[in-house]
């Protein structure tokens, strides 16, 4: 049984890259990938982050180096690859995770805001699946898994510009999943419930807020960063070999809720 589910899941001899590693949800998916037999680049903005999450892999006997990178450079995105490539030889899997928020009321909402967020969801999201899909259409094989969000529609009040990028990820990722199925390279993206980060317990989620989430959500609670790990596993893994275009919602029931 184990040889077999090693077999279907098992990422032995792979390359990941985990771009918003430093992040509460990020972080537990390269370190679950590392687990799962992956060789992770740990990437983020903040370096010293990315280097926590690093060495924390490496501690627990994976293997996994960190990168410091502005998802908004194409150029940071190609330096990125050359690394990644001359270290562990080529990439199988990406996730594209780096992504900001704002609860800016929509008629206060600053250009400055608006173009910082799209810029980081959804044009980083696009350079990244540019880069580094080139690289996988060139080897004819390859896993991306962006990150959408249960904002990604209908929208979810608060989250304006933040709603309007996931919207856009969404799409990004079914067209992609369409050009990119002749070279054996699938597309999929994630959309999370509500797994509140300390940032948005403070910035979001007021106790009106709260009840109405959870009240939302048939499971009753918040998802845990480890409940996504399954998820990001198979379709990093030959298990999701005919699962391309998809967005697979790991949100308690929340998307399935309405009265």
């Amino acid at each position: 049984m184990a040889d077999y589910l090693s077999e279907l899941f098992g990422l032995e001899n792979k390359v990941a890259v985990v771009i918003g590693a430093a992040g509460l949800l990020c972080s537990e998916m390269a370190s679950s990938l590392a687990k799962s037999g992956a060789k992770v680049a740990v990437v983020d903005r903040d370096e010293e982050g990315a280097k926590r999450v690093t060495d924390a892999i490496v501690s627990g006997g994976g293997v996994a180096a960190n990168f410091g990178v502005d998802v908004t450079r194409k150029n940071e995105h190609e330096k990125l690859l050359t690394a990644v490539v001359q270290l562990y030889g080529k990439i199988d899997i990406l996730i594209n995770g780096a992504g900001i928020n704002a609860p800016t009321p929509i008629l206060d909402i600053p250009e400055e805001e608006w173009q910082g967020i799209l810029d980081t969801n959804l044009k980083g999201t696009l350079l990244g699946c540019q880069v580094f899909g080139k690289h996988m259409i060139e080897n004819k094989a390859g896993s991306i898994i962006n990150m959408s969000s249960a904002s990604s529609g209908p929208p979810l009040s608060k989250a304006f510009t933040y709603s309007v990028s996931k919207a856009g990820v969404k799409n990004i990722t079914q067209n992609l999943a369409r050009e990119w199925a002749p070279y054996n390279v699938r597309v999929n993206a994630l959309r999370p419930g509500f797994f509140p980060t300390e940032w948005s317990r403070q910035n979001f989620i007021t106790a009106e807020r709260e009840k109405s989430i959870l009240g939302h959500t048939p499971l009753g609670r918040y998802g845990e960063p480890t409940e996504l790990v399954g998820a990001v596993l198979w379709l990093a893994s030959d298990a999701a070999s005919f699962v391309t275009g998809a967005e697979i919602a790991v949100d308690g029931g929340f998307t399935a809720m309405t009265i």
